[in-house]
């Protein structure tokens, strides 16, 4: 994926993982542990709670008639655009620490494999990279016990063949990114806990590396 534009401000974190991996649980602990160190954050997720965020959610619920692949990578870039102007960036301008669930890896990961993928990244090419991605690794197996507990499942890319292909599609994609992009890889299979601890230590880094 090609550089987006330059940006100045704040720091905006992501938190990637497959379904059941806690990318929601500890976005919301990093933000909140982070306003306890008196830092400014912002907490966000995608699909965003904007017009066309919201349009998506209910697709991946189930309530409109099956869409196809292209239509989502269209629609989840566009829900990427405006989210970005609408919610990211000012809170960015402001100088926040951007704390979001899922970002463009997410895509990638989800909706891409070869050619497709390549497509994909194009349409995300302006947008904006974080300074930190933290991804949490868990089996397939691990998130699909989570979401059974957590009476979650029947969702668009629940099938566990398909979060097998997505878990290794987030692999590749972490390898590919790693030489232009900040990513840290993390044991989400530890307690919560200590999965908190982990991202707020890179997180605060982060913060650090940029003074």
């Amino acid at each position: 994926m090609a550089p987006g534009r330059a940006h100045t401000g704040g720091l905006l974190v992501v938190l990637e993982g497959i379904d059941g991996a806690g990318t929601t649980t500890q976005a919301q602990l990093l933000a909140r542990a982070l306003v306890r160190s008196d830092v400014a954050a912002h907490l966000t997720r995608e699909p965003s709670d904007g017009p066309v965020g919201r349009l998506l959610r209910e697709i991946l619920a189930g309530h409109h008639a099956p869409t196809d692949a292209t239509t989502l990578s269209l629609l989840f870039a566009a829900d990427r655009a405006d989210h970005i102007q609408r919610e990211v960036e000012p809170a960015l301008a402001a100088g926040c620490v951007v704390v979001s669930d899922r970002w463009y890896h997410s895509s990638l990961a989800y909706q891409g494999a070869g050619e497709e993928r390549a497509w994909i990244a194009e349409l995300n090419r302006r947008a904006r990279r974080p300074e930190l991605t933290i991804f949490l690794r868990v089996a397939p197996e691990v998130a699909a016990e989570r979401r059974a507990s957590a009476r979650r499942g029947d969702e668009l890319f629940d099938a566990m063949p398909l979060q097998r292909q997505i878990a290794r599609g987030y692999e590749d994609i972490m390898q590919d990114l790693a030489g232009s992009e900040s990513i840290e890889i993390v044991d989400g299979e530890q307690p919560v806990e200590r999965v908190a601890e982990a991202c707020l230590a890179l997180a605060l880094a982060a913060m650090e590396r940029r003074r």
